[in-house]
């Protein structure tokens, strides 16, 4: 592409380039590089994808804080639910340890209690035999008192034959006597 000289401040369009100022000096700048648009045109547009790509990151990055804060936070619950269980385990183990205090003696007094049973129950069969005892005992002296009952009936049938015998001796004799 040519490009024009121009003596004085001029605009050039944008499609055209730049208006070259001569120069004084000979040893002067280089001459600037022709602007385009389409370099304008995709830096612009680079610009935007970046500034998506950074809306789209920076919302994945608050999801993911967000994500954290309710990690975080289920992590904090659980450890306020594992302390709980925890202390509830440790007073479980304590009224555990008072449950098998009972039960301990609740068996000792079982195993006193069968002892005293099992005396009593020896007690018992002694008394049983010392009952039966004093019944043949019982039953030997009734039979014994029923024979002497029948003695004494026969006793006193012998005394009443006796005195009647005596009686007849007695008026015998004195029948003898008066004869």
């Amino acid at each position: 592409m040519p490009t024009a000289t121009v003596s004085g401040p001029e605009i050039a369009s944008p499609f055209t380039s730049r208006p070259r100022v001569e120069s004084r000096d000979p040893a002067a700048a280089p001459p600037a590089p022709p602007r385009s648009p389409v370099l304008a045109i995709a830096l612009g547009a680079l610009s935007v994808l970046l500034l998506v790509i950074i809306f789209a990151l920076w919302s994945r990055v608050g999801s993911r804080d967000d994500t954290i804060s309710q990690i975080k936070n289920r992590s904090d619950q659980l450890q306020v639910d594992t302390i709980q269980l925890q202390s509830q385990v440790a007073e479980d183990k304590v009224a555990r340890g008072v449950l098998q205090k009972h039960m301990d003696d609740a068996q000792a007094a079982s195993i006193s209690d069968k002892a005293d049973s099992d005396k009593a129950n020896a007690a018992s069969v002694e008394l049983q035999r010392t009952l039966d005892k004093t019944r043949i005992i019982a039953t030997d002296f009734q039979s014994q008192m029923e024979n002497a009952k029948v003695a004494s009936i026969k006793l006193a049938d012998l005394r009443g034959r006796f005195e009647a015998s005596e009686a007849m001796v007695a008026q015998l004799e004195k029948a003898k006597a008066k004869d």
